[in-house]
């Protein structure tokens, strides 16, 4: 059999074809900045930014286009997120199981002693109570970032209900949607978020280097840029520009890839975000039954998929996981990541830590035929 990928957590290596006809549109008929000047060409590119924005606003409910920033990626969103709105004595909430581009800025500002952070503890399936949230509040609370779902365990965190503490208590909400967005409807309003973080090189099926944030108004406000520089609006002036989204993007946009995210977004919205999360849901349900026919096989987090999305981790008793990982893909070209998948907390939380896990994680362009083949592939070298 061909390569059969299941890293889709760490991205989507198959697009669509209209994904990669957009990047060549760009290449081929425009190639310019968008912003940077009055020629039509520069114009064709400014109207791709615009109308990627209005697809992105209307993927996730966003009210206004200018609401939505673009990013090099979720990591960059979050790092602007976090140190634009955090100041000296602010109190932050989180959980343990969470990405290092949450954990790491939190940490940096932690012990340079500019804020105070309280990680909450989650079960071995890495679920969050969010009564626990809601506890770890105080007056100086000025932030709660939780992820949507562990890129670990696949563990589903309560958002819903986080937001709705978030906003009775005037605290912002700051979403991580990297392991959710395209498969599950994610509304920026209804769940009461500030700032909703999302890549493009995951299940919104768009290319690496994009990605982006929604973020409110109210936050907007009081957030500061973390970078400054070219924006091609008030040239004239020494200061970023205050009014959105020129306040937080400077310098020349990856229009390319911007082109193609929107393309892998529209891609989405044609086929429907239910159909897409059933048949990721199927392919799931079959891989779950295939490890839990393996004794040797320890199946780390929910292996429910009502809490979880399809990304599953497992241990093989003393089995080397590089190594398994290392077979599967030089005997039976099963591609999967083995490791700490940089979420050192969750594996701790999870009791996987330091060894890690072996994880395999669906897409919408995995086949039956292929999780087939891999649980076989496992099953031969186990």
């Amino acid at each position: 059999m061909d390569k059969i990928y299941l890293d889709n957590a760490a991205t989507s290596r198959d697009k669509a074809a209209v994904v990669k006809k957009a990047i060549l549109n760009y290449y081929d008929n425009i190639g310019c900045s968008p912003g940077r000047g009055g020629y039509e060409d520069s114009l064709k590119a400014g109207r791709i930014i615009i109308e990627a924005r209005n697809t992105i606003a209307d993927f996730f409910n966003v009210d206004n286009i200018k609401q939505i920033i673009f990013t090099h990626n979720i990591t960059y969103a979050l790092n602007i997120g976090i140190k634009g709105i955090l100041k000296k004595g602010d109190h932050v909430i989180t959980s343990t199981m969470e990405h290092n581009s949450v954990l790491r800025p939190l940490n940096r500002l932690e012990k340079n002693g500019i804020i105070d952070v309280d990680y909450i503890q989650c079960d071995q399936k890495g679920r969050l109570n969010p009564a626990k949230v809601k506890a770890a509040i105080n007056k100086k609370t000025k932030l709660i970032i939780l992820t949507y779902a562990s890129n670990v365990s696949g563990t589903i965190m309560p958002v819903q209900e986080v937001g709705e503490i978030a906003a009775k208590n005037n605290v912002y909400f700051m979403l991580d949607t990297a392991q959710a967005a395209g498969v599950y409807g994610i509304d920026f309003k209804k769940l009461k978020v500030d700032f909703l973080a999302f890549t493009g090189h995951k299940a919104l099926m768009g290319p690496t280097g994009t990605g982006g944030f929604a973020i409110s108004k109210k936050m907007a406000a009081e957030m500061e840029p973390l970078i400054e520089g070219g924006t091609g609006s008030k040239s004239d002036q020494e200061t970023q520009p205050n009014f959105l989204p020129d306040k937080f993007e400077s310098g020349t946009m990856n229009t390319m890839g911007i082109s193609g995210l929107k393309a892998g977004v529209e891609f989405i919205q044609k086929i429907g975000i239910e159909k897409i999360r059933e048949h990721e849901h199927k392919l799931g349900k079959l891989f779950l039954e295939g490890l839990k026919k393996i004794p040797e096989i320890k199946i780390i987090g929910p292996a429910n998929l009502k809490e979880q999305v399809p990304t599953f981790s497992i241990t093989a008793g003393d089995r080397d996981l590089g190594q398994l990982s290392f077979e599967l893909d030089e005997k039976y070209n099963v591609m999967t990541r083995s490791g700490l998948h940089c979420a050192p907390f969750a594996h701790k939380t999870l009791g996987t830590f330091p060894a890690g896990s072996l994880r395999f994680s669906i897409g919408y362009f995995n086949t039956i035929e292929e999780i087939e083949f891999a649980l076989n592939a496992l099953k031969n070298i186990l």
